[in-house]
């Protein structure tokens, strides 16, 4: 077994392991067993387990990033005008991406992304703060020019409402199928929820702005 094969048995264990049990509840022993690796191994390619913790949703935002970006840079001298539902849509397209595989695995980093904001993960949020820090500036600065009439801690505070909708609706996609079946007798698919999803939160930026 190679080293990059030990470190990918590790992620995925972790992975796997985090949206099961939890950050707190899942043991290093309890990783390097379900991985089949010793428990060295954790300590050689990652440190320690916030490294780990780490890794995992690096391996996830590293592609994700990198295709936000590219999308961004398309956009040419066109991209202060960009418009909000074109900015929240090409953000959600890619985050949950299209084939079924992205799909699970989309649905299985935002039950890490739902217990990362239930969980004290202080050193998770400035990992990605700083390491994503261009990015973020680069679309918030989007984001304030698509809504010219909402203040700055305005938007803010939507951005995290909107975030919340959209990481509690995606950690809990396998519940809302099974309602849906349930007690309406309707199947209803990942694409679906994101088509209703989107114009709600849309709305909720676009919603009038009144100071307290």
């Amino acid at each position: 077994m190679t080293q990059h094969d030990t470190a990918t048995k590790l992620l995925d264990a972790a992975e796997k392991l985090f949206a099961a049990q939890g950050f707190a509840e899942t043991t290093l022993r309890t990783i390097t067993k379900q991985a089949g690796v010793n428990l060295a191994a954790v300590n050689y390619h990652f440190g320690s387990k916030e490294a780990l913790i780490q890794a995992v949703f690096q391996r996830y935002l590293d592609p994700f990033s990198e295709a936000l970006t590219r999308q961004l840079n398309q956009l040419g001298e066109h991209e202060e005008k960009v418009a909000l539902e074109w900015l929240l849509g090409v953000l959600v397209a890619l985050a949950v991406g299209n084939s079924s595989k992205e799909q699970q695995k989309a649905l299985l980093f935002f039950r890490l992304a739902g217990l990362a904001y239930t969980q004290s993960q202080d050193h998770l949020r400035s990992f990605i703060q700083e390491r994503y820090a261009p990015l973020f500036k680069r679309f918030l600065t989007l984001l304030c020019n698509a809504l010219p009439e909402v203040p700055a801690t305005e938007l803010f505070l939507r951005s995290h409402f909107a975030l919340g909708s959209v990481i509690f609706t995606l950690q809990g996609f396998g519940s809302m199928q099974q309602i849906s079946e349930q007690d309406f007798g309707q199947p209803l698919g990942l694409t679906q929820v994101i088509e209703r999803l989107l114009p709600f939160v849309v709305a909720g930026f676009r919603a009038p702005y009144a100071a307290s």
